[in-house]
């Protein structure tokens, strides 16, 4: 029953992720006729994204229009990157809250509390019909994002507490992460073309309301008593000094800044420099998708025959994702830029896979095995880079160059490699007599601890 239940709970958090993505990322087809809008028009303001359009195989969570529509004097490419970049910006303020209190009340509360806001933010966008309403849209999705993605992993890492169990329920969620981002464009184009702009908006608002529902059926908030006698986890600046889980983060941070920086810029560059049309471009990220998916399962394979090398699968795929960043500039048609940004998505997926069980195993050995911090610590990675990616990106090729940002995004991540030296003994660690682990050598005193210790024996 508890293993069939956690399955089930995996699902429901497989679905959150997806459907975050995915509404991040269905907005793509309709850029055009807020754009005009804005300008007082009444029709489509430029090529964009249509179905087949850019799907990211990366780890998370951004695509942008594959093309602005040609600037008349106003600020608004500005506008269409803060709408991008809003929500990583408001998930990244959000996170710490969210963290402690998902160490505080448990899992199950927060991840609903989240989709519900995922909700409310997938109704607003379906009637959104300005830029305020759809910036406050996109806000408020951050703001979901920030309690369910954040929730929904620490979730799967508690839940699935031994390897390589947990690895493989960690990948299968990253899966969803990337099938979310092939789907939406498509979805979301077909839909719009078809059925009207609301129409894929409301879809995805109908699945958050059954997922929500599945979730109070499975694991009401409160409704067992499991968090009665839960540890006090360790607070999340305390985790934030630790070194070993500072050199994961600036990992996850570092090997998401390529892609992150070169979707707002990619689309523009082929055009320049290799006259790509508007297929090539709107199918620029398809092809990635696939070797993120085979990285997430070489990934889990090697971890479960060798876990103790969790360090080495993270600094390659640092090492890869470094060396294809300098290959994009050099590509001069659309046949060649495929390889090195299928590259770039390979290495993200041996990063996150390798390095996220390792944060919950950090948690366990180091400090409390409560994992809301840690993962809302995830996820402030992830946003750091999707926050900057939009505004500075187009500046820095501006003021730059387009080649000079691929070197230097590729160069960051080839001399992050070997920091991750730095965690090769952590598999050697021994838990620490922490609060939880003296609860747990004393006897279990409640449901939540019987629990925890029924899985340790296991």
């Amino acid at each position: 029953e508890a293993r069939r239940q956690r399955r089930l709970l995996l699902m429901v958090v497989c679905v959150a992720l997806l459907l975050d993505n995915m509404l991040y990322m269905v907005i793509v087809p309709i850029i055009p006729d807020y754009i005009a809008a804005m300008r007082g028009g009444g029709g489509t303001a430029g090529p964009s994204v249509r179905a087949g359009g850019n799907g990211s195989g990366g780890g998370n969570r951004s695509l942008l229009p594959a093309r602005y529509p040609p600037a008349t004097g106003s600020n608004e490419d500005v506008q269409i990157g803060v709408l991008f970049a809003s929500k990583a910006m408001l998930q990244l303020l959000v996170n710490p809250l969210s963290g402690t209190l998902i160490d505080r009340v448990g899992y199950e509360a927060p991840l609903l509390a989240g989709l519900a806001v995922l909700f409310l933010s997938t109704a607003t966008f379906a009637f959104a019909e300005n830029y305020a309403t759809l910036f406050a849209a996109r806000s408020l999705q951050g703001l979901g994002s920030a309690f369910a993605d954040t929730a929904g992993i620490a979730l799967i890492a508690d839940r699935y507490a031994e390897e390589p169990a947990r690895s493989r329920a960690l990948g299968t969620a990253l899966a969803c992460i990337s099938f979310g981002s092939l789907a939406a464009p498509p979805f979301g184009g077909v839909l719009y073309e078809f059925a009207g702009k609301r129409v894929p908006f409301l879809v995805l608002a109908c699945v958050c309301l059954l997922d929500g529902l599945m979730l109070l059926v499975l694991a009401p908030p409160g409704g067992t008593g499991a968090r009665a006698n839960m540890p006090v986890g360790t607070p999340i600046h305390r985790l934030m000094i630790d070194p070993y889980i500072a050199v994961v983060a600036g990992a996850l941070a570092t090997c998401n800044i390529p892609l992150a920086f070169l979707e707002p810029t990619i689309a523009n560059w082929m055009k320049d420099s290799m006259g790509a049309s508007e297929w090539e471009v709107g199918l620029t990220w398809l092809p990635a998708f696939f070797p993120h998916v085979l990285g997430v399962y070489v990934t889990v394979q090697l971890a479960a025959a060798y876990p103790h090398l969790q360090w080495f699968y993270g600094a390659l795929g640092m090492a890869i994702i470094g060396a294809s960043s300098c290959l994009v500039p050099a590509c001069r048609n659309f046949g060649q830029v495929i390889i090195p940004l299928c590259g770039i998505c390979f290495g993200i997926a041996l990063v996150d896979t390798a390095l996220l069980p390792t944060l919950a195993f950090l948690v366990d050995v180091r400090h409390v095995s409560v994992y809301g911090s840690v993962y809302a610590i995830a996820d402030i990675s992830y946003c750091v880079a999707y926050a900057l990616g939009p505004i500075v990106a187009g500046q820095i090729v501006h003021t730059m160059g387009f080649a000079q940002l691929n070197l230097g995004m590729g160069l960051a991540n080839v001399l992050y490699a070997p920091v991750l030296l730095f965690l090769k003994n952590v598999c050697q660690m021994k838990p620490s007599h922490s609060e939880r682990n003296i609860l747990l050598e004393e006897g279990p005193k409640g449901l939540y601890d019987t629990i925890k210790m029924e899985e340790r024996k296991g």
